[in-house]
């Protein structure tokens, strides 16, 4: 199994993802402690979305966070990779696409705005997966990276930290249908770039005036930042 340097094979990562779609929903709520619902929530509301607005939900798995940004009266697309992950979530009633996030399926400016939650870090080139997002993004539109981060705390830090690696995968294999799945993603989280890093990532790539807002002391993280002109 691919291990998390960052050098992701995409057809592994879909793979991996295809195996894990049928139960995906309540382990990421068991291993979350159930916060994986506020996280959404706050998700949807930073991005001030619209009635009308049209809206790309990329790596939108089973579709869940899609529904939730439906709340706003928004029309918003669920795209994913992993065709098991939205066939897991056929029962929610979104509009569903199969693409990958660096040669999205869209026509430019397409959209007014892109969320990705818990996606970035797999995507294969991450950066070049930015600059797709802003490709089909129409000219002010907005982005929106909901994904784990670093905690702000030092002594949590450092507990949460060790709690990866160690709690993520035993906790995976009782509640995941491929526990395997879950050592990866503790690595991927453990190598992902800090906050202002990231931010950094979105200015140079297509993006502008890129912040953040720590959710849960850091260990989730929503950046934002809008259509570079």
């Amino acid at each position: 199994m691919a291990k998390a340097d960052l050098e992701k094979k995409p057809f592994d990562v879909a793979r991996m993802f295809d195996a894990v779609g049928s139960r995906y929903d309540i382990t990421n709520t068991v291993l979350s402690f159930g916060l994986d619902k506020h996280w959404r929530r706050r998700a949807r509301q930073r991005l001030h979305l619209k009635p009308g607005e049209r809206v790309l939900d990329l790596a939108a798995g089973t579709a869940v966070s899609t529904v939730e940004l439906a709340k706003s009266g928004a029309w918003v697309v669920a795209c994913d990779f992993s065709q098991g992950m939205l066939a897991a979530g056929a029962q929610r009633d979104v509009p569903k696409v199969v693409g990958d996030a660096m040669h999205l399926p869209f026509a430019d400016a397409s959209f007014d705005a892109v969320t990705i939650s818990y996606g970035l870090r797999n995507v294969h080139d991450f950066e070049a997966g930015l600059r797709e997002m802003a490709r089909v993004t129409a000219p002010g539109g907005r982005l929106l990276v909901n994904e784990f981060s670093t905690p702000v705390v030092p002594i949590f830090r450092t507990v949460y930290k060790e709690y990866l690696p160690r709690a993520l995968p035993l906790l995976a294999r009782v509640f995941s249908s491929n526990p395997d799945a879950y050592e990866y993603l503790a690595e991927s989280i453990r190598a992902w770039p800090e906050q202002e890093e990231l931010a950094a990532a979105l200015n140079r790539n297509g993006w502008a005036d890129a912040g953040w807002q720590d959710l849960t002391l850091g260990v989730v993280a929503l950046h934002s930042a809008v259509k570079a002109a």
